[in-house]
């Protein structure tokens, strides 16, 4: 997959893109990143991007003309565009595989209060949101949308159901997670999860997420008990135990 990604600051992009998960699959070729300054397109004379909102208001807004010869010039024509915004479609699990699904992705990204609309609208953009709240430019969005989506790239992850099994995916919260030392200043790790029962590790991680679920995101819990799910009949025991208490 490449993603082509148009910014303002592409120097912000750097630490993130060439380290662990994500520069380990451009090592491995799985992934291909490219940062297009949109300055270098203006043709002002102090390479400006921006400029004051029709009908005032705090802020400045990108101005058509870099980012439309920025889109032209990295050969967005009739590509899959994304334009990152709090309005947008939020950021969730079907739409990520749905983009780890693509060969080449751009991504631009506003910054203060935004881009001219006809930016949007000439170049077909989807708007994507990461959340419901403001950040001075849609770079961290980026970053978070191409990390999310990345991972889930064939080979890109070392264990390939980890992609889809960790916490929220599965439809849970994840369980607690514990590693050496047994004990530590009194504080002690579940005897069950060194015990070597494969069958109970299980279920107690199991019973374990269904409790934080329930407790943390009881919108997600109740959406998990209405789904159709496959469960043995000791996890069909323990969802039914965790469900009927208050």
């Amino acid at each position: 997959m490449k993603i082509t990604v148009l910014t303002q600051f592409p120097e912000m992009f750097g630490p993130v893109l060439d380290s662990s998960i994500l520069g380990r699959a451009k090592e491995k070729g799985l992934l291909k990143t490219e940062l297009v300054n949109i300055r270098d397109y203006s043709v002002d004379k102090h390479r400006k991007t921006d400029d004051a909102p029709f009908g005032g208001g705090y802020g400045m807004v990108m101005t058509p003309q870099p980012a439309f010869d920025a889109l032209k010039g990295c050969g967005a024509e009739g590509k899959r565009i994304l334009y990152m915004s709090p309005r947008g479609r939020m950021l969730d699990k079907d739409l990520a595989c749905e983009l780890s699904k693509e060969e080449e992705l751009f991504i631009l990204c506003g910054h203060y209060e935004g881009v001219d609309q006809r930016i949007i609208d000439a170049w077909s953009m989807e708007e994507v949101s990461i959340g419901d709240y403001i950040l001075t430019g849609g770079e961290l969005a980026s970053m978070v949308l191409i990390d999310c989506v990345a991972r889930l790239i064939p080979g890109c992850l070392s264990d390939e159901d980890a992609a889809v099994s960790e916490s929220i995916y599965s439809g849970l919260l994840e369980y607690d997670q514990y590693t050496k030392p047994r004990e530590f200043r009194g504080l002690n790790v579940p005897d069950v999860l060194w015990g070597g029962n494969h069958r109970l590790i299980h279920l107690w991680q199991y019973e374990n997420a269904l409790r934080l679920t329930k407790k943390r995101r009881p919108d997600l819990f109740e959406e998990y008990v209405r789904s159709e799910k496959s469960l043995t009949k000791d996890e069909k025991k323990i969802l039914d135990t965790v469900f009927s208490e208050y």
